[in-house]
């Protein structure tokens, strides 16, 4: 198994199959990868067979299996001949798995990343969202579904411009 010449060995080979999938763009946010958004749970290798397992963010994720077809894409041009990309729920996809950078870029691209996610009870009072552009605590939702189930849609009254936002789960 080849990668730009360099040879693998299967000792290195978990991380190498890491590094391939971080270059694995969300398929509906493209300024984040699969690894980014906490979706790979683990890498595994069995033989010379590889398998991926990952966490969608949604149950219901309309991507799936773009998802899926990405990964074992990915793993393939490392040269591995047999691949198993798995999906599991349990645990479910949480927002806090995505990485600190990750909600950097979401906020530059114009989506407002989640605050942490409420464990057990649920509060009433949650965190408030910024507006990713301006800053601004100044925002009212305008629908609870935006383009995709996992966000909702925004209006900044102080710089007047819609943004969607990611809900916290």
């Amino acid at each position: 198994m080849e990668k730009d010449g360099e040879p693998s060995t299967i000792n290195d080979l978990p991380s190498t199959v890491w590094k391939a999938l971080a270059a694995v763009p969300d398929p509906e946010i493209p300024v984040v990868s699969i690894t980014d958004m906490g979706m790979v749970r683990e890498v595994a290798v069995d033989g010379g067979r590889v398998i991926v397992t990952f966490t969608p963010t949604f149950s219901g994720c309309p991507a799936l299996h773009v998802i899926r077809d990405s990964i074992e894409q990915a793993v393939r041009d490392l040269g591995v001949a047999e691949v198993e990309v798995r999906s599991t729920l349990t645990p479910p996809w949480t927002t806090d798995w995505i990485n600190d950078d990750a909600r950097e870029r979401l906020r530059q691209y114009g989506i407002a990343p989640p605050a942490p996610a409420e464990h057990g009870l649920i509060q009433l009072d949650v965190e408030p969202t910024r507006c990713p552009r301006c800053g601004s605590l100044n925002v009212r939702m305008t629908a609870s579904f935006g383009p995709t189930l996992c966000k909702r849609m925004y209006v900044c009254d102080a710089c007047r411009e819609p943004f969607e936002g990611f809900k916290s789960v």
